[in-house]
């Protein structure tokens, strides 16, 4: 009998080689250019004049003789939004697939606006406003919101000086969610409580910006805590401050409450939703044409 060989051992087997995932890159609908970051930057810091001139302009100044003409004149900021949103679409080559999401979400946020509005300041679209920013970037949470903005006011027929404000306030609205830290990295349940602080102080925000803007108007209802022209800066920050703790504290936290709690309840679904919705459109990906000279026609 001749010996057996031995037989070779048998190597380990080996489960599934798992590759490190790559982080994908969120896409983004609309990138801001630099004609469209100059717009931004001019539609901005004409805002910040129109919301805080009261805090800007000395006793002296020519501007608070016209205290009751400001709002007209600021209005004329809606033509600068309107340009922004202009110079932001054409430069950033925006084709129908962001179109039809722009479109969607703003009708969305616009019917959701009217929803509760008249109870201590419920109003839903600010959530979704939050998280339409995070998921689809700044350029398009400004356009957004501006658009969301004016839709609802054509809806609940709120159409008025003030309504450059909201547009420009929504918008910074917005736009801030979509440049909060670890768009393409943070997930999760980590990602949702960073959204619903961020919704809930920025509602905060948005009622007391609203507020400058409306405050300096309201001379005459109001004599002890409206604007007074020949006051120094503390003395009306001090009556603005009354002013808001008088009258929108209640309607403001309302707003930033039910911001934080439908972020932190509905969040998880709704950016799912969103991404998967973004992927689905590939608003990066370049649009190719087959050769159409091998098609064969019927004789």
């Amino acid at each position: 009998m001749t010996p057996r060989e031995p037989r070779p051992a048998r190597r380990p087997e080996r489960g599934p080689q798992r590759r490190p995932r790559a982080v994908d890159r969120q896409a983004r609908a609309i990138r801001l250019g630099p004609r469209s970051l100059a717009a931004l930057a001019l539609v901005s810091a004409v805002g910040v004049a129109g919301f805080g001139w009261p805090f800007l302009a000395p006793p002296t100044s020519t501007l608070n003789a016209h205290a009751q003409d400001a709002p007209w004149l600021f209005a004329g900021l809606l033509v600068l939004l309107v340009a922004v949103v202009a110079a932001t679409i054409s430069e950033s080559g925006l084709g129908p697939k962001a179109v039809a999401m722009l479109g969607v979400l703003a009708a969305t946020g616009a019917a959701l606006r009217p929803i509760g509005a008249g109870t201590a300041g419920l109003e839903p679209m600010f959530f979704l406003m939050v998280l339409s920013g995070r998921v689809l970037g700044p350029g398009f949470g400004f356009v957004l919101g501006s658009i969301t903005m004016f839709a609802s006011a054509l809806l609940t027929g709120g159409v008025g000086p003030w309504l450059p404000f909201q547009m420009l306030a929504m918008g910074w609205f917005t736009m801030t969610a979509g440049l909060l830290p670890g768009p393409d990295r943070l997930r999760g349940r980590t990602e949702v409580v960073m959204l619903a602080v961020y919704g809930f102080v920025a509602a905060f925000a948005y009622g007391t910006v609203m507020n400058m803007s409306g405050w300096p108007f309201m001379s005459a209802l109001a004599s002890n805590i409206s604007f007074d022209p020949d006051a120094s800066v503390p003395a009306n920050l001090a009556r603005f401050l009354a002013y808001c703790l008088a009258t929108s504290l209640g309607w403001d936290l309302g707003r930033a409450l039910l911001t934080l709690v439908l972020t932190l309840t509905l969040g998880v679904p709704v950016l799912k939703a969103l991404r998967r919705a973004t992927r689905r459109a590939a608003f990066e990906a370049p649009v190719t044409f087959d050769d159409a000279t091998d098609v064969k026609h019927p004789t």
